[in-house]
């Protein structure tokens, strides 16, 4: 996972309540297994038309916001299904971080495990910072977690995340990573474990087959 500390770029306004995360990467899309190569369809349904071709009135088929590092969405962003898939679309486009007064819970947890900030604001705060961009297209903001603040032209402001969160963004650790912290001392436990216990890096053993059956 790549480590986030400082991200300056552009901002995109995207100033809807309930953004979910069939908006963000529509279904037909999650048949994929790799966790990259989602980009082109991050805002699938609301970025192109039925022919494929681009909507010119959506916000980040527009330049400068096609350079977009970093969206100020609405309430309740990241609504609706589990799927990691939409981190990755995110991340996949060059989005870094998001700015919003909320988050679904689920869509927060996938977030911060997949190298994404959600960056929690009041609402008038994320109310200004996007009236900002939409009035300075090709603005840039910088968010900065190592010391937890967003600053915009002359506005800066802090917000909060949990500890644990940061140190995994600030050192890039997804949940593999993590264990890969232990590696030593995982090995030296596997090396050390009774031989008689069931081999787990092997399949399942085949049932036996009973008699007369």
């Amino acid at each position: 996972m790549k480590p986030f500390r400082r991200e300056s770029g552009v901002v995109a306004p995207l100033m809807q309540a309930n953004i979910d995360t069939d908006q963000i990467i529509p279904k037909q899309f999650l048949k994929r297994i790799e966790r990259t190569g989602y980009g082109p369809y991050l805002f699938n349904d609301w970025r192109y038309d039925e022919q494929g071709n681009e909507k010119p009135d959506f916000v980040l088929n527009r330049e400068p916001y096609r350079q977009a590092r970093v969206i100020i969405g609405g309430r309740n962003f990241g609504s609706g299904s589990s799927r990691e898939h939409a981190v990755w679309a995110l991340d996949n486009f060059g989005i870094r971080a998001v700015i919003a007064p909320s988050f679904a819970d689920i869509f927060n947890s996938n977030a911060l495990k997949g190298g994404l900030l959600p960056v929690r604001l009041p609402e008038q705060v994320v109310a200004l910072l996007a009236e900002r961009a939409e009035e300075a297209p090709g603005v840039e903001i910088t968010v900065n977690l190592e010391d937890r603040s967003v600053t915009l032209e002359e506005l800066t402001y802090s917000f909060e995340v949990d500890e644990f969160s940061r140190h995994c963004l600030l050192e890039g650790l997804d949940d593999i990573g993590l264990s890969m912290i232990n590696e030593d001392s995982i090995s030296a436990f596997e090396s050390t474990r009774p031989a008689w216990l069931p081999d787990l890096g092997r399949g399942p053993e085949p049932l036996p087959v009973l008699a007369g059956r």
